[in-house]
C-alpha cells in the first residue's frame, strides 16, 4: 500500500533519535504498525546520554550541549508526559575565553571594557565609524562576508575567523552565510553598541536562559520514548544497519538489513540525507562536521559556574568546554563533577583517531591554559563520537540540498527528517516535529512531493533560530 493509495499499515523508521522515535510515537497514536532500526547499541542518537562508571560512581554524558527549549504546548506536555518530575528547570550561563581573557556571553557593555584590550575597542569603534561606508552592494553568500559586513573587520577577526575555521575545518569564506543568518541574534555593529548601552536589554532576542532538562540526562527523554513505543507494539531493533531498499516504479516495498529483509508500506528515514541518495543509487557531495567529544571525572565540586565555555583560540584543540552537573547536579557523584570537551574533527583525521590516553594530555595543557586545577583530574577519561554532528553548509551547498531531495522524490513512500536526513543544523524540538509531520503525512495518506518539502523545510525561516556563534 502506497501513501497516495492510503494509510499505511506498516512503517519501517530508518534511525532511533529524536526524529524516528517521534515519528514511531505518532505512528502508533494512528494504530500504524511501527518497526525502528537503530544502527548504534541504543536509541537516543545526538539526543542520547552515555553512563560512565566512575571510580566515585556514575557519570553521565550527554552528545553534546543539550537542552529542550519550545514553543509548541504540544510537545511540551508530551516531554513532560515522559519524564515527569524527573523533568528540571536550569539556567544557562555562557561565557567566551579567547587570549587569555573571558567575556561574559551575551557581550556586556561593563565586562567588555573592563576585559578587551584596548586596540581590539579602538578597532571596533573605527569600524562602527565606517560601517556605512563599508557595506557591499550585494548581500554576500559566504560567512565572511556576512559577518564582517555588518559587524566590521574588527570583531570578525576577534571573534569569528579564527573558532569559525576551527569548527568547521575549512576557510569562513567556503561557508555560507546561511549559519550566520540563522545563528546570530544581532543585526549588526550599531546593534551591539545599542544593546551594550546603559538600560538596554542585554539578552539577545534567541538566547534562552532558561530551560527544561531531565534529571538523568538529555537522553532520558528519548529512553522513555523509546520505552512508550516499544510497551505500546512497536518494535525497536538496535543494532542493526540498513544495507539497502527493495523498490519498483518509485515504490519501496521492503528495507535490506544486516538482520534480514523487512517488508514494509512506507518508510520514514533520519538517515544523513548524502547516505540515502547513494543507497538508493544517486551522488551527492553534501558532507557533515564531526565532533568527538572527551570526558573526563574531576575530583571537586565545580570547575565553573558555567554551562559551557566557548574556546575561541585557534590553537585549543576544542571549541566547548562543558559541565554537565551545571544542567543537573545528578549528572556527577556527590562531591565529584566533571568536564566534556567538544573537539571538532572528522572520522580518520589525527584527532579522531588518537588514543583516549594521548589526547587526555593534550586535554590537560588546554585546561592548564584555562586556569583549570587539572590536578583533580582523576586520570579517568571516555570519547564518544559523533561523525555526523554538524551539515557542512559550505558556499552552494543549497543547490547540493535540492538536487538530493529531487532524487528522493522518486520514491513515493519514503520521507526524510531530522537534522541529519534534512541536512539542517536544527534543534531537538524541530527535529521532534519533523518526525511528527512525516508520520501524519502518511497516516493522511498526502499525495506527490509538496507534503515532504514542507517537512524537510520546516522552520527554515531565513531568520534567527538560537544563538550558537560567539557574537
Amino acid at each position: 500500500m502506497g501513501v497516495e493509495q492510503g494509510r499505511p499499515a506498516h512503517v519501517v523508521v530508518i534511525g532511533g533519535g529524536p526524529a524516528g522515535l517521534t515519528a514511531a510515537w505518532e505512528l502508533l497514536r494512528h494504530e500504524v504498525k511501527v518497526t525502528v532500526l537503530e544502527r548504534a547499541p541504543s536509541a537516543g542518537g545526538l539526543g542520547g546520554t552515555t553512563v560512565f562508571e566512575g571510580q566515585a560512581g556514575q557519570y553521565r554524558f550527554d552528545y553534546g550541549g543539550h537542552r529542550f527549549i519550545t514553543h509548541n504546548p504540544d510537545l511540551l506536555a508530551l516531554v513532560e508526559e515522559l519524564v515527569g518530575d524527573d523533568l528540571l528547570t536550569a539556567e544557562r550561563k555562557s561565557v567566551i575565553r579567547l587570549g587569555g581573557r573571558t567575556y561574559a556571553y551575551p557581550l556586556a557593555l561593563g565586562n567588555l571594557v573592563r576585559t578587551a584590550p584596548t586596540a581590539m575597542l579602538a578597532g571596533a569603534v573605527r569600524d562602527l565609524l565606517l560601517l556605512p561606508f563599508r557595506r557591499p552592494r550585494q548581500e554576500p553568500d559566504d560567512f565572511a562576508g556576512w559577518i564582517s559586513s555588518r559587524f566590521g573587520p574588527t570583531l570578525y577577526r576577534t571573534f569569528f575567523e579564527g573558532y569559525t575555521a576551527k569548527l568547521w575545518g575549512l576557510n569562513p569564506r567556503q561557508l555560507s552565510a546561511d549559519w550566520a543568518e540563522q545563528r546570530i541574534s544581532l543585526v549588526d555593529l550599531k546593534d551591539v553598541v545599542r544593546r551594550l548601552l546603559p538600560g538596554a536589554a542585554n539578552n539577545p532576542r534567541t538566547y534562552a536562559r532558561s530551560y527544561r532538562y531531565p534529571k538523568y540526562g538529555f537522553g532520558m527523554i528519548f529512553d522513555r520514548l523509546a520505552a512508550f513505543v516499544a510497551d505500546n507494539g512497536g518494535e525497536i531493533r538496535s543494532g542493526v544497519s540498513v544495507t539497502g531498499l527493495v523498490h519498483r516504479k518509485g515504490h519501496i516495498s521492503a528495507v535490506k538489513t544486516t538482520a534480514g529483509e523487512i517488508a514494509c508500506d512506507a518508510v520514514i528515514s533520519s538517515v544523513p540525507l548524502p547516505d540515502m541518495v547513494k543507497l538508493t543509487g544517486g551522488k551527492s557531495k553534501l558532507r557533515f562536521r564531526g565532533l568527538r567529544f572527551l570526558n573526563m571525572p574531576m575530583a571537586m565540586d565545580n570547575v565553573s559556574d558555567c554551562t559551557w565555555q566557548y574556546l575561541s583560540d585557534p590553537d585549543m584543540m576544542a571549541t566547548r568546554l562543558q559541565e554537565p552537573r551545571r544542567r543537573s547536579p545528578f549528572m556527577a557523584p556527590q562531591g565529584m563533577t566533571s568536564i566534556m570537551l567538544e573537539i571538532p574533527c572528522d572520522p580518520g583525521d589525527r584527532l579522531w583517531k588518537m588514543q583516549d590516553e594521548a589526547l587526555f594530555e593534550l586535554a590537560m595543557a588546554d585546561l592548564r591554559r584555562l586556569g583549570v586545577d587539572t590536578g583533580k583530574a582523576t586520570g579517568e577519561c571516555f570519547s564518544t563520537y559523533a561523525p555526523y554532528a554538524y551539515p557542512l553548509m559550505s558556499v552552494g551547498y543549497q543547490k547540493e540540498r535540492e538536487k538530493a531531495f529531487v532524487h528522493l522524490d522518486q520514491f513515493d513512500n519514503l520521507v526524510q527528517c531530522g537534522r541529519q536526513g534534512t541536512f539542517r543544523y536544527l534543534f531537538t524540538d524541530t527535529a521532534m516535529e519533523m518526525g511528527q509531520m512525516a508520520a501524519r503525512g502518511l497516516v493522511v495518506g498526502a499525495e506527490g512531493s509538496r507534503w515532504r518539502r514542507q517537512v524537510y523545510d520546516h522552520r527554515n525561516e531565513r531568520t534567527v533560530i538560537e544563538t550558537q556563534s560567539v557574537a
